[in-house]
């Protein structure tokens, strides 16, 4: 579902303790960026990706993602997605290849093996497709949940810290995954600590700091 934009906020707030995470955050994200995060530590990236996601209910305010609108058509939203987090949501005692084909099934997909064949591929796991998960390094299992959000073809990415444990090779795969996603007039965000991947990955920064969130002016 193409829509003039792929992410519309409005006036998001959301409180945790007493304590206001996000302000009335207003943005608006073009299909074909690769939005990159910044914040400090605690700042509230978390949260936006995961209020975005559907994960976390927001207090006030309107969410649109991929034309659906998170509180009407939430299930619609999700589909349209794909979120890597901190934690993998990979099964441990499956292996690479099992896991992948679980979510296939989960999402509905009809030819399975060429899904989950395609995403170890693409993120380099193909001689890794029997390996456990616990088998796997931890710079391995980011890949997996990488391929995972990526097997439903998602239209929009969202990924918190995906860079986070990958050595320099599997940073450059990601990176040009990520290009290759934008090229298709698909939309990433994502946060990130590397100034050096925020100026060398995104078309677009964004500051969240004080519960807003403000363009990076370059």
């Amino acid at each position: 579902m193409m829509t003039q934009k792929a992410v519309i906020v409005n006036d998001l707030c959301k409180t945790y303790a007493n304590a206001p995470v996000l302000s009335r955050v207003n943005v608006e994200i073009d299909w074909g960026e690769l939005v990159v995060l910044f914040g400090s530590n605690g700042a509230g990236k978390t949260t936006f990706l995961r209020v975005l996601s559907t994960r976390v209910r927001p207090d006030n305010g309107t969410i649109t993602v991929a034309g659906y609108d998170s509180r009407t058509k939430p299930n619609e939203l999700r589909r349209s997605i794909g979120v890597v987090g901190h934690q993998g949501l990979l099964y441990d005692d499956l292996t690479a290849s099992e896991n992948l084909k679980f979510y296939a099934r989960m999402y509905g997909l009809k030819d399975v093996q060429t899904c989950v064949s395609r995403c170890l591929e693409l993120v380099g796991l193909e001689s890794k497709s029997g390996s456990k998960v616990r088998t796997l390094s931890h710079g391995m299992q980011k890949r997996l949940g990488i391929a995972r959000a990526l097997l439903h073809d998602p239209m929009v990415l969202l990924l918190d810290e995906p860079e986070s444990g990958l050595d320099v090779y599997s940073r450059d795969n990601l990176k040009e995954i990520l290009f290759k996603w934008i090229e298709r007039g698909r939309t990433v965000v994502m946060t990130t600590h590397s100034v050096d991947i925020g100026s060398g990955w995104a078309t677009r920064t964004l500051m969240l700091s004080g519960g807003q969130i403000n363009d990076v002016q370059t």
